[in-house]
């Protein structure tokens, strides 16, 4: 039994070297021994390439807003591992934490005995969420973010009230195909029978295999731009207006403090599940517009100071790394850009670091301590930009960026969330 909570996130962790292990029985074999928690809560499940973690805040921030007591599951964590299991925005405690843990080792063990295996961190960290919020914290309702895909992920087992797939990019190619269709078909097996799947899915080839998909499944489909569409948006200072016409009803109006036009995608799904929901459970429109003006998720495209301009960006794949360009250009036309980025060695790195050379006076690309973090010296051969330097010391860069940054520039950190969530501590102590 562990007696602290550094021994139960040592043994949580320690099951990393286990990588991913795709499938589903060993969740299934887990829930069957703790009388199948997953069933005893309401769940709404959010999948997609980029956007799932904002989704998430905007739903579970209307959500609260309407007296529900939320729980949401959701990865990597961005400042503390709790933040991975919260309910109404507040991370489970430590304590609980270890209480769980205890609950979940044993079955660990006992499972390593069959011939389904160990199963790995995700896989554990999963049930410990659904245990927590059936039966230690019991929950209204909760959010559950796919980890890695969808059809094999280990969250795939609940029967949600709503499904969302927010977008589909070529990322994690080597595990879910190297074309929009194969990594939307892995996404697509979020989708369960007469469940409403909504989504912001773009690419024609892409939205296709969903189509077909819930064709199959008897599913009601709502696709923005077809089924709900935003209209008359502008971009604030510090955020985004713009209109909603959902299924059911036309929002103006409606206001979030996170920056971008993508953002008010992932807003848009998270009010039309609202709208859907609200047969269900009691929530006004008052609820959704002080829920969206409320919602906040860190380290995207987060100003976190303004003098000097320092933007994070958890842009980690290539259309992420678009995405960021895009509004760096719309929101800050007249600044020079000074970048630091480092990313994982499994993405496929040339295509994102070309789009930054594009909008970049000086690139520094750095590694970080992470078992697949890339070597600074092999991000900086693919960038063909002028002015540019590989740092193996990231805090180094940060400072010494820092320190030459002009009245007209500005710096934005940007690349793998696991670096930014190391990065932002760090940040605040200069600010």
């Amino acid at each position: 039994m562990f007696q602290s909570y550094e021994e139960a996130l040592n043994w949580i962790h320690s099951r990393l070297r286990l990588g991913v292990k795709p499938g589903l029985k060993r969740m299934e074999w887990m829930m069957d021994k703790l009388d199948h928690p997953e069933k005893k809560i309401p769940t709404i499940h959010i999948g997609g390439t980029n956007g799932k973690g904002s989704t998430v805040t905007y739903l579970r921030s209307i959500l609260q807003a309407s007296g529900l007591k939320v729980g949401t599951f959701t990865s990597p964590y961005f400042e503390h591992f709790n933040e991975r299991i919260s309910i109404n925005g507040h991370s489970i405690s430590e304590e609980d934490l270890v209480k769980i843990t205890n609950v979940i080792k044993p079955l660990s063990d006992e499972l390593e005995q069959t011939e389904l295996g160990s199963p790995t961190e995700f896989e554990v960290i999963t049930a410990m969420s659904f245990y927590y919020f059936a039966e230690v914290a019991p929950v209204d309702l909760a959010i559950y973010e796919v980890g890695l895909g969808g059809r094999f992920d280990s969250t795939n087992i609940i029967t949600p009230q709503i499904s969302i797939i927010t977008s589909i990019g070529l990322d994690h190619i080597n595990i879910l195909g190297n074309s929009y269709e194969q990594i939307a078909f892995e996404k697509a097996g979020i989708i369960k029978p007469g469940i409403p799947i909504l989504t912001a899915v773009k690419q024609p080839e892409a939205f296709n295999v969903i189509r077909e998909k819930a064709a199959q499944m008897d599913a009601a489909i709502h696709r923005l731009g077809e089924h709900f569409f935003i209209d008359h948006h502008v971009s604030l200072e510090n955020g985004e207006r713009f209109s909603l016409q959902t299924s059911k009803s036309y929002l103006e109006n409606l206001e979030i403090r996170m920056l971008g036009q993508h953002q008010t995608e992932n807003a848009a799904l998270a009010v039309e599940a609202a709208i859907l929901l609200a047969a269900s459970y009691k929530i006004a429109e008052e609820d959704i517009r002080q829920g969206l003006k409320k919602a906040y998720w860190p380290g995207r495209f987060e100003i976190v100071s303004s003098s000097p301009l320092i933007v994070l960006d958890g842009a980690h794949n290539e259309e992420g790394i678009e995405t960021l360009v895009v509004e760096l250009k719309r929101r800050f036309p007249g600044r020079k850009k000074r970048l630091i980025f480092a990313a994982l060695g499994d993405k496929k790195v040339d295509n994102m670091i070309k789009k930054l050379d594009s909008v970049s006076q000086m690139i520094t690309f750095v590694s970080f301590d992470f078992p697949r973090a890339a070597n600074a010296e092999e991000l900086y051969q693919f960038s063909s930009l002028a002015h540019k330097r590989a740092e193996s010391d990231w805090q180094k860069a940060i400072s010494e960026e820092l320190r030459a940054l002009e009245s007209n520039e500005m710096l934005i950190i940007t690349g793998s969330l696991y670096f930014l969530s190391e990065v932002k501590p760090y940040i605040n102590t200069f600010i």
